[in-house]
This record gives C-alpha cells, structure tokens and sequence, in this order.
C-alpha cells in the first residue's frame, strides 16, 4: 500500500496513515454494512485485484481496525470483524456519508439531471 508521509505531531496525519486509502475505507463501510468475507469484499468492490484486497484487510488487521476469524482450514477462509477501535471510525464514517451526499453528485446522478434539463 503506498504510503502517505507521516507528520508524527499531527494527529490527522497520523489518521489518514491508517484510514487514508480508498480501498480502506471502502472495506471498512462494507464491515459496517455486515460484509465480513472476501468473496462479499471482492464482490462490492468493483476493480479492486484481490492481491491489493489481500494486502489492504491485513493493512486493516495490523493496525487494530479487524481481527481476522478463520472458519475453514480446508480451503483456508476467513471472515473479518470490526474491533472496538475500528467500530469507533462507525461516526466518522457517517459524517463522510453524509458530506458526499450534500457536497457530491454520482454520474448517474449528474446524466439524470442533464436528461431532465431544459438545455442543450
């Protein structure tokens, strides 16, 4: 995962280290939304390899945010649950929601609207 340099004293610095990745936080709204497989992570995220899914949940388990269950030994699978500390960013992540959904619009969104207007 390419890293963003860290300015130790600030703790937004420090945040964005963790959780500053698209794919990351992408991952963590699925866990919040009750995914908690590979195949289900795979499956939402559209265009993610699963070399950069793999190396993205063990990222996410280093850092405390998951732990990692495994529940089959034959083929190995795993299941990935929220910690504590990674149920704590469940605010911040609303709040994120809630910008995009005031502040953005989707593309599908964006050829709605221009297929309703009145201009050329």
């Amino acid at each position: 995962m390419k890293r963003t340099p860290v300015i130790d004293a600030c703790p937004l610095s420090r945040t964005l280290a963790v959780i500053g990745d698209t794919w990351v936080l992408l991952i963590l709204r699925d866990l919040f939304n009750g995914k908690s497989r590979f195949s289900e992570f795979a499956q939402s995220l559209e265009g993610v390899s699963s070399s950069v899914l793999s190396g993205r949940l063990k990222h996410l388990e280093d850092a405390g945010l998951v732990v990692r269950e495994v529940y089959s030994q034959r083929p190995l699978r795993a299941g990935y649950q929220l910690t504590e500390k990674g149920r704590a960013l469940g605010p911040i992540l609303r709040e994120m929601k809630g910008w995009g959904l005031q502040h953005t619009q989707s593309k599908a969104s964006k050829s709605a609207a221009a297929e309703r207007s009145d201009a050329p």
